[in-house]
């Protein structure tokens, strides 16, 4: 029993991967995409390679089902009997969850009563864990939660400076988000380059179209960029990341924008594609080296802000061992990774232009071999991580 059906359910989708947590393996994986609206679509790929369908899937245990026929047709077939146990992504644990919990029905309530917290993610989590249950009725189910590596952070990392009582009674503090690939990476990394975790301090840097970083001492996470919702922090695809809360004011007085126009200001109309007009870094490159400055200058704020997260990290470690690129971004973006580390030499950062280089598909070292800081890229697999959660919680 070493295989993990991963679940990952969005507010229309169903992200899925079955992992061999032994070997590390993905056996399959896919996404049912477009639930409730009037096509739904599905891609899968197995051992019978890929396959794709369209059909209406009105509500996401129609979508389960479909998931568990594509599995039965193109393969693998899972044997509840020989499944180890569902794992599901879970965004938003609050205070409530500092680890990975199995999945009851009181356990399911308290994800729902958090979605104040995350409203676009965990009813949507949650609904994905009533489909999985349904299908599964005698496997168990753990939910791994992305906020739960940053549980360990100091209250002097996650306290915002407002009202104590007020704070309290509305659960507002620095949550953070991507919890799941910073400790995948942090340990992963450490273990790779033959380092006692418990003695190594790493910068994590997820930069995709979410972005966050974090300061890993000893395997524990001191701080992070995300806050109370993963608005906070870097620049993103579409996020602002930090901004003055002031802003919202002015543009409330003198703009009369209303709230819900704030919200899509800031999450899906801000960052890369609010400064650059892109969101995919191809394009971004591509028109800066024809010459746009807007894009140069929505680069040149990227980087910046990255910049700004590593100095505040050093300080808060007080030494720094490695950085680790992850993610989209991270493993894939050469310029971004060359960009966000320029002009820090200064802080023992060296890097090695020709072994920055292209896309990396496998753990590299990308610093000079006297560089006093490591600096590598090292690829995320959240899905392995929240299948090893799953078996360890059983």
């Amino acid at each position: 029993m070493n295989n993990v059906l991963v679940i990952n359910s969005g507010s229309s989708s169903i992200k899925y991967q079955l992992v061999d947590v032994q070997s590390g393996d993905a056996l399959a994986s896919g996404i049912v995409e477009r639930i409730g609206l009037e096509v739904g679509k599905l891609k899968h790929e197995g051992p019978d390679g890929k396959t794709e369908l369209e059909q209406p899937i009105p509500d996401h245990e129609v979508g389960m089902r479909l998931v568990l026929d594509t599995f039965a047709q193109h393969g693998p077939a899972i044997d509840e009997a020989e499944l180890a146990a569902v794992g599901h992504r879970i965004v938003q644990g609050g205070d409530v969850f500092d680890g990975p919990a199995l999945v009851t029905d009181e356990v399911l309530a308290q994800i729902e009563e958090l979605s104040p917290l995350a409203p676009l993610h965990n009813p949507a989590n949650a609904a994905g864990v009533r489909a999985a249950r349904a299908a599964f009725p005698d496997t168990p189910h753990v939910a791994v939660f992305d906020t739960a590596f940053h549980r360990t952070m100091p209250p002097a990392a996650y306290t915002y400076a407002i009202d104590r009582q007020i704070a309290a009674d509305y659960k507002i503090r620095r949550y953070g988000a991507h919890g799941t690939s910073h400790l995948f990476v942090s340990r992963e990394v450490a273990g790779w380059l033959g380092r006692d975790l418990a003695s190594t301090n790493t910068i994590v840097l997820h930069l995709g179209n979410g972005a966050s970083a974090s300061a890993v001492q000893g395997g524990r996470c001191i701080d992070t960029s995300m806050g109370l919702t993963p608005l906070e922090g870097l620049v993103m695809g579409t996020r602002s990341g930090d901004i003055d809360p002031a802003v919202l004011f002015h543009l409330a007085r003198q703009g009369g924008y209303t709230i819900d126009q704030l919200d899509e200001l800031l999450n899906r109309k801000s960052g890369m594609l609010g400064l650059s007009g892109y969101t995919d870094m191809r394009d971004v490159h591509d028109a800066a080296a024809a010459g746009d400055e807007n894009v140069r200058t929505a680069l040149d704020v990227y980087y910046h802000r990255i910049k700004g997260y590593v100095g505040n990290y050093y300080a808060q470690l007080g030494r720094v061992d490695v950085i680790a690129f992850t993610a989209g971004i991270g493993e894939n973006d050469d310029i971004v990774r060359a960009g966000a580390l320029r002009g820090l030499e200064g802080l023992g950062i060296q890097l090695d232009l020709a072994r920055n280089e292209g896309r990396k598909k496998e753990p590299t070292i990308i610093s000079t071999d006297d560089s006093p800081v490591t600096v590598v890229v090292y690829p995320t697999n959240e899905e392995l991580e929240i299948a090893r959660q799953a078996v360890a919680t059983i």
